[in-house]
């Protein structure tokens, strides 16, 4: 329809995207403005909750997504009953408008869901301090400057990205190919969720043909105006500048070009790029660009792979090319990151399919994924008003821990069924065929429970016990901590650099230091008020990830054609 075109057309004006691109962000945004009132309502039917919108929300999108991603927010944030300040990047302000008039024509009120364009930097000063919630994609510089403004801040941020795809010596090497350069080279590698990384075995490294067909293919990609039907690669929003420029001018030691930047009159037409043999720890390696750059790394075992992932330090999504099922299975369960992707591209995730959203330096907050049953959750909140539905305790430290407070059992129980239904299982809402799509949960490994000297034996023990349901590894600190070593290794202080997640009883009872120090770490404090109701409270012992496996070969179902699945 018109209002497609439109969006699709400003897209293309306002960020040089693709219309196939642009497109496919406006079947996400519908998808968004479908799935959110859902789950908001599926939260309100709780019998044992009552919910309230947290206030007032600013949506800070960005110009590579200018159509999925403020629509994602602004629909979230309006369905948890709050009002909204949209504040788009600058450079995509004609999308971020027609989305609020389709808001608007809609019935949601302008009082409700307002637009503001305005420079980013006066969004950082001005924002933080009278906003209750900051939804942010952009930087991670970005967000740690939000939050030495105002440590408080209550920010869900999806930051940056330096993604991998490993491809093994089992792999079907022609598609992987086929996946790396989607996955590098669309949008301009202007993506977060863009592979920046190949890792090749040695045998696959080593291999000619291999590295001549990723050349050819590489260099066949048609870079040109948006407006132009034959380009593949669309423009730069702007000239490659800082890191991007560096990587694109500079070879390092042992480094050499497989396919060099070329010159351009217009320097927003850069060409694809293949660094090749780049080393560990080199600035290529470790280095978020996002731009049409590709660098390309040697390694003897998939540990090893995986241990230079790591060493970035981000974790949004990483992908796998092979057909071995335990380098899938080891893989998988080994790598952190938020969306993970087998012998498929690691962009373009789909709503409730992949929900979408990092670890590590990739995200600011409980890491909650967006287009997931949960994320609307965050911009509401709970109290409970009666006993919550559970299951029989039968672990010996969760009944001790009843022995020793008895008015936390219900909320041990809930959380003992909640673990068992949720949280402790994969979930595949859609079961395509060809494809598995698990949505699931990773216990926060290192733990620590902070305590006030206002928390209750209950806040306390209930702490206690979502921990343990979880699996995390845990530890206690702070006054009275000694009293529950039985539970909990108890330390002195919570030190930023030893843990993973500190737990809080309420917002006031944590040290401004603690904050400050928790944020330029990128570790989430989690402080919201302690909730019987599991489907909640483990919330704050987890992190969310998403597996998207295309186990069929070109159609083909092997083992599994005979699996009860949706399709043809």
């Amino acid at each position: 329809n018109q209002t497609r075109a439109d969006l699709i057309g400003a897209a293309m004006a306002d960020g040089g995207k693709l219309a196939p691109e642009s497109d496919s962000e406006i079947s996400e945004a519908i998808d968004f403005t479908e799935f959110y009132p859902r789950t908001a309502k599926a939260l309100h039917d709780f019998p044992n909750l009552t919910a309230r919108p947290k206030g007032v929300v600013a949506v800070v999108s960005p110009w590579n997504f200018p159509i999925a991603i403020p629509c994602g927010g602004v629909a979230a944030a309006l369905a948890a009953g709050n009002t909204v300040l949209l504040k788009p990047a600058s450079d995509t302000l004609l999308p971020a408008h027609l989305i609020c008039e389709c808001f608007w024509k809609a019935g949601v009120p302008r009082e409700a869901l307002q637009l503001l364009p305005c420079p980013g930097r006066l969004a950082g000063e001005h924002l933080v301090g009278h906003v209750d919630v900051v939804i942010l994609t952009g930087g991670t510089e970005t967000a740690q400057t939000m939050l030495r403004a105002n440590p408080a801040l209550n920010l869900l941020a999806e930051t940056g990205g330096k993604n991998a795809t490993i491809v093994t010596a089992m792999a079907d090497r022609d598609q992987a190919i086929k996946h790396v350069l989607h996955s590098a080279f669309s949008h301009a590698g202007q993506k977060c969720s863009a592979t920046s990384l190949l890792l090749l075995e040695a045998e696959v490294f080593d291999d000619a043909k291999f590295k001549r067909i990723l050349r050819d293919a590489v260099e066949s990609l048609a870079v040109g105006s948006a407006w132009e039907l034959h380009t593949k690669m669309n423009p730069l929003i702007r000239p490659a500048s800082g890191d991007l420029a560096r990587a694109r001018e500079v070879l390092e030691p042992g480094e050499q070009w497989l396919v060099p930047p070329l010159p351009a009159d217009n320097p927003h037409l850069a060409s694809p790029a293949v660094k090749w043999n780049v080393q560990p720890g080199a600035h290529a390696h470790l280095t978020e660009l996002f731009g049409p750059m590709l660098s390309v790394m040697r390694y003897e075992k998939l540990d090893d792979a995986i241990d230079l992932i790591h060493q970035t330090g981000f974790g949004l999504t990483s992908g796998i090319e092979t057909l071995d099922e335990r380098e899938q299975e080891h893989w998988q369960r080994r790598v952190r990151a938020g969306n993970l992707y087998i012998n498929r591209p690691t962009t373009g995730a789909v709503v409730l399919r992949q929900p979408f959203g990092g670890m590590g330096q990739s995200a600011f907050g409980p890491g909650i994924k967006a287009g997931g049953p949960s994320y609307v959750a965050q911009l509401m909140d709970f109290e409970g008003t009666s006993e919550p539905e559970g299951s029989n305790l039968v672990d010996e430290k969760l009944k001790a821990l009843a022995t020793r407070v008895p008015s936390v059992e219900p909320a041990l129980r809930s959380y003992v069924k909640q673990a068992h239904d949720e949280f402790n299982a994969e979930h595949d809402h859609l079961r395509l065929l060809g494809q598995d799509n698990l949505r699931r949960y990773r216990p926060i490994e290192r733990l620590c429970i902070c305590l006030h000297t206002d928390d209750t034996k209950h806040a306390i023990a209930a702490r206690l016990g979502a921990a343990h349901v979880i699996g995390c590894t845990v530890s206690i600190t702070g006054p009275g901590a000694e009293d529950w070593r039985d539970f909990a290794q108890v330390v002195p202080e919570p030190n930023v650099k030893k843990f993973d997640r500190l737990r809080y009883a309420t917002p006031s009872r944590v040290p401004e230091a603690i904050r400050r120090a928790a944020n330029e770490a990128c570790l989430y404090i989690a402080d919201t008020p302690i909730l019987a109701e599991g489907r909640l409270e483990l919330l704050w012992y987890v992190e969310e990830q998403s597996l998207s496996n295309d186990y069929h070969r070109y159609g083909n179902l092997g083992p599994r054609a005979d699996e009860q699945r949706k399709g043809p």
